[in-house]
């Protein structure tokens, strides 16, 4: 038998204990002793399953000038979203982090990849549902794959003689919290079990040069559950969001130790699972058969991808006392200060009114480059006079009410002239070093909140 030492520690000052109290003796902290692996003599031995003799040459310290690099070769997956946001594909012998809310696509998207990715030979690891629920899925998908081997687990051994056995180029596991390691006695999903159970998984992934996904699970306030180390331990983190009453979903880079963390990928729910979304702007653009009030086309740019999204405003009289402000997918606290611009520097009423903007599509943008295209909406819902629909608009609102220039103005120009814009509205700092001769629709440029009400009302 393997000599198994344990303890708890405090997680708030360090105090060792050999058994678990309610109250740190130390700092007097209530609930804060996890209890943490000592030693484990088998560490030594799974990790020589593994090396070889090559790699006790890493093991020793080199000077900094003596160092080679090269590139590191990645695998290329089949879903373009996918190679984007991990900066090209999956670097061998890394480990990655999904996290996002139940029911969101996490299992669909990464088993969708797989079976599609006929060379791979992939051990897909799940202690969430059966191998008869994973079928039934890639059925759905219309996908065979004879290199998928599917594994109910959730001892980390059994895993780990699974993946001797059958010698996989890829590992995925479904999800982190539902795993356990036979040093812990704690129950799965607690702290020392997901901390014990990444540090095995990244022990194993940088000796064999195997890349591992881990899916994990969220809280109830959006962030990723289990310790903080758990993202620290990990190579890439990605979040995958998204509003399950629409269809899209967008995965997030949050952190890449061999990529850009600036990057975005946007999938659309379909039947048959996750659909790559190529041209976004033309999915979040609505086509009105009429001109209404209250709409404007904002430029925005997620990571370094330009994106054409509906701004939807509504200013209506206030009922009650207390005028309503309510958005949805962009922060509140930059519409209140939107408002109190336009009623300081425009000189408009909005104290007595009950003001609501919506981004199409059930995106959340962070972009302050479509604070111009948010006022244009909210003038317009004031006037009750409807914009062209064939205009768009870039700028971000100043206090003093002027608009201030932005960055990557070119890619949002291009952007604008592939849907059919016929005129865009960008700051006038944007002005200087930009061809606008190279382009063939209208570039409108606006220094202040009333020069751009003059031009459009």
């Amino acid at each position: 038998m393997a000599k198994v030492k344990t303890a708890f520690f405090c997680q708030q000052c360090g105090h060792e204990t050999p058994k678990w109290t309610g109250k740190c003796s130390s700092c007097g902290a209530w609930n804060s002793l996890v209890e943490e692996l000592v030693q484990k003599d088998d560490k030594l031995k799974m990790e020589a399953m593994w090396a070889d003799a090559n790699q006790q040459e890493h093991k020793r310290a080199h000077k900094i000038d003596e160092v080679v690099t090269q590139d590191e070769a990645r695998f290329s997956t089949p879903d373009p979203e996918l190679n984007r946001v991990l900066g090209g594909g999956l670097v061998p012998g890394s480990i990655v982090l999904v996290a996002g809310e139940p029911g969101i696509g996490k299992s669909t998207l990464f088993l969708q990849c797989v079976m599609f990715w006929k060379k791979m030979v992939t051990l897909y690891v799940s202690g969430e549902e059966s191998a008869q629920q994973i079928k039934m899925r890639s059925d759905r998908m219309k996908a065979q794959n004879g290199n998928v081997y599917l594994l109910n687990a959730i001892d980390t051994t059994t895993i780990l003689q699974e993946v001797k056995r059958i010698k996989p180029n890829l590992i995925i596991i479904d999800s982190i919290q539902t795993i356990e390691s036979p040093y812990i006695e704690s129950a799965a999903g607690s702290v020392s079990q997901v901390r014990e159970c990444a540090a095995e998984l990244q022990r194993f992934a940088k000796v064999s040069g195997i890349p591992v996904v881990i899916i994990g699970h969220i809280t109830k306030d959006g962030s990723i559950a289990g310790p903080k180390i758990l993202e620290h331990m990990v190579d890439t983190v990605l979040q995958f969001e998204g509003d399950r009453h629409y269809a899209y979903r967008i995965l997030r880079t949050l952190k890449n130790r061999f990529g850009s963390t600036s990057e975005l990928g946007i999938y659309e729910m379909v039947s048959q699972g996750m659909r790559p979304v190529s041209n976004p702007s033309e999915i979040l653009l609505t086509q009105h058969e009429e001109p209404l009030s209250g709409i404007a086309i904002a430029a925005t740019i997620e990571g370094i991808r330009p994106l054409m999204m509906e701004v939807q405003a509504l200013v209506s009289t206030a009922v009650y006392g207390t005028p309503q402000r309510t958005v949805s997918g962009m922060d509140l606290r930059r519409l209140q200060l939107l408002l109190a611009v336009l009623e300081k520097r425009g000189g408009f009423q909005f104290g007595a009114k009950d003001v609501f903007v919506n981004i199409a599509g059930g995106i959340k943008v962070e972009d302050p480059s479509i604070e111009l295209a948010v006022v244009c909406a909210l003038l317009s819902s004031y006037e009750d006079k409807a914009l062209p629909s064939n205009i768009c608009f870039v700028g971000e609102i100043g206090l003093s009410g002027e608009i201030r220039a932005v960055h990557k103005i070119d890619q949002r120009i291009a952007e604008a002239g592939k849907l059919g814009m016929d005129a865009i509205f960008i700051p006038k700092g944007n002005l200087k070093g930009l061809q606008t001769d190279k382009y063939s629709f209208e570039i409108k440029t606006v220094s202040k909140v009333e020069d751009v009400y003059r031009m459009l009302f």
